[in-house]
This record gives C-alpha cells, sequence and structure tokens, in this order.
C-alpha cells in the first residue's frame, strides 16, 4: 500500500533531524492533569513521546500513537532506556485511516495540528467517544502561529478557539462538564532564543460517570 500523503510528510520532517521535539513534557498537560488519579491514558500524536514517558512515569498506563514510524521507534526506545516500555504501547496510526481500540481515564490531543489537510472535527469526536465514564477528553491547541514560525510552515494550519473545539465536537451537553475551556497564555523562548508570550488554546471535559 503506498504511504499516505501524511505520513510521508511527516517521516520526512522527523526524517530531517535527529531530534525534533525538546523532550520536555507539554506545559498544559503537566499542570492539568498531575492532581488526577492515574488510570489508562491516550496519547494523540505522541511524537517522540515526552507526555506519554510523563504520564508513564506518573503511574498512568499509556497508548501513545503516532503516524510517523520514526518518531515512535525513537520514542520506545527513549522509554526502554527508562525502564518504561512496560507502561506505553506505541501504536502506529494514520488517524484518518484508523484508530486504537479501548476506552481510556484520559484522552490528551496535544497540539494536534498538521501541515497536511486532514479532518481534525472527525478526529476529535472519535477521540471523544474513547473517554470512558468519568475520564477526561483534553485538547490543547496553538492559538496561532509562534512568530518564530515560517508562514509556509503554517500556511494551512488553522487554529480554533477552545470554544470553536468544543461546537466542532457535537456533544451531548447534558453527558460532559465543561471543566475547562479558555485560552491561556505562556512564555515561551524560540529556537534562536527568541521571547515571546503564545497563547494555548485548553479544552478539558469530563464524561458523565454514567
Amino acid at each position: 500500500m503506498a504511504m499516505s500523503e501524511a505520513r510521508q510528510a511527516w517521516e520526512e520532517h522527523y526524517g530531517a533531524h535527529e531530534r525534533v521535539w525538546s523532550g520536555r513534557v507539554n506545559i498544559r498537560l503537566a499542570e492539568l492533569v498531575e492532581p488526577m488519579a492515574p488510570g489508562r491514558a491516550l496519547d494523540l500524536g505522541c511524537g517522540e513521546g515526552a507526555d506519554a514517558m510523563w504520564l508513564a512515569e506518573h503511574g498512568w498506563q499509556v497508548t501513545a500513537v503516532d503516524i510517523s514510524q520514526t518518531a515512535l521507534d525513537r520514542a520506545a526506545a527513549d522509554a526502554a532506556a527508562r525502564n518504561l516500555a512496560d507502561r506505553i504501547d506505541f501504536q502506529c496510526h494514520d488517524l484518518a485511516q484508523s484508530f486504537p481500540s479501548g476506552a481510556f481515564d484520559l484522552v490528551s490531543a496535544q497540539f494536534l495540528h498538521s501541515t497536511v489537510p486532514m479532518d481534525r472535527a472527525r478526529l476529535l469526536r472519535r477521540a471523544a467517544d474513547a473517554v470512558a465514564p468519568g475520564g477526561i477528553l483534553l485538547v490543547v491547541d496553538h492559538g496561532a502561529a509562534p512568530p518564530w514560525a515560517s508562514e509556509l510552515d503554517h500556511q494551512h494550519l488553522e487554529f480554533p478557539t477552545a470554544q470553536q473545539v468544543v461546537a466542532s465536537l457535537n456533544l451531548d451537553e447534558s453527558q460532559w462538564d465543561r471543566v475547562r475551556v479558555a485560552a491561556v497564555e505562556r512564555d515561551a523562548l524560540g529556537p534562536a532564543g527568541q521571547q515571546a508570550v503564545l497563547t494555548d488554546n485548553v479544552t478539558l471535559l469530563r464524561r458523565a460517570s454514567g
């Protein structure tokens, strides 16, 4: 089967660098999930695995998914080196085509943007379906492209507000609690040390217990 355009793009993205990401957990995930009792977590678009490993270190059993096998291989090697391999199941999925099975106490989508067009609303609705009763859906998006990003890299990206994310999910309001739906600012450093204040759009929803 021919490699999809999206998979090819992400393989090229990861293949062009020895490392793409910092290796640090996403700050919103850490601050919002740390108080929670651990259970089963699904990390969508896990990249090189920083969030998945942080979750595993905090007691979660993690299914970590990415479209790039190159990224997953790096993540699995790091997890093994940190003695976390038995707590993380790395799976390769093009989420437009397939989705991991099971129900999860936490479904996390951190900056799940793509330069290749994708039906993100459909994907996130599928993510919401995977949340177990009483569980959490956490979606964190860029409010805008960072100032150091090239216009070419971000020309096809959309940056929905948290309210637009909730609307796109088309959820039964009686079955979901809006724990946090807001824009949150943070200080950030660019690759050349540039300083900027970035906005994260945070959508944190809890599914009813029964």
